[in-house]
């Protein structure tokens, strides 16, 4: 399948975002889940090389409590089985982004600002601040925050579960 969503090096939004919207769909369906499935194309991806997301789905209903317990876990799940199921390779994964109502696009946006205050804090103390454990998608929104930012610079140390952004103050050029 993943032959028909990549095309010259670039995501067939359209054919991705049918097939996902098919492969949701029977998800919730076989799970016995009360959520409709809406999926849409962003019509206009940056063209600056970054890896903003070209296709969303978001689930939504009477049981997207579910989905979002335990800090998202199985709307995590269903994403990490669609990509699975769509056959694409990790470097498109930034691409396609699952939601319920806008629980994700919340939480990234909270991991922006936590990363801007914990940069500050950075910039005035001059001393490392190691943020919580995170995914690997969440990690690279706090990096991609961080990046433009003068007097600090992140990296990613730990394993597995346990891996989380440390925001350094920059070396001296």
């Amino acid at each position: 399948m993943a032959q028909d969503l990549i095309q010259d090096g670039k995501l067939d939004r359209q054919a991705a975002a049918e097939a996902l919207r098919k492969f949701l769909e029977e998800m919730v369906r076989v799970s016995g889940l009360d959520l409709k499935v809406k999926v849409h194309t962003v019509e206009a991806p940056a063209t600056d090389g970054s890896s903003e997301a070209e296709v969303i789905a978001d689930l939504d209903g009477r049981d997207k409590e579910i989905l979002l317990e335990r800090n998202g876990e199985v709307l995590k799940a269903f994403e990490h089985l669609a990509f699975r199921a769509l056959r694409l390779e990790p470097t498109y994964h930034e691409k396609i982004h699952l939601d319920s109502g806008g629980y994700r696009a919340l939480r990234f946006e909270e991991l922006r600002m936590t990363a801007r205050v914990a940069a500050e804090r950075v910039q005035s103390s001059h001393q490392p601040f190691r943020l919580n454990p995170m995914s690997s998608r969440e990690r690279r929104i706090v990096h991609l925050a961080l990046k433009e930012i003068p007097g600090v610079r992140t990296e990613s140390i730990g394993m597995g579960e346990e891996r989380q952004v440390v925001i350094h103050p920059a070396k001296p050029k």
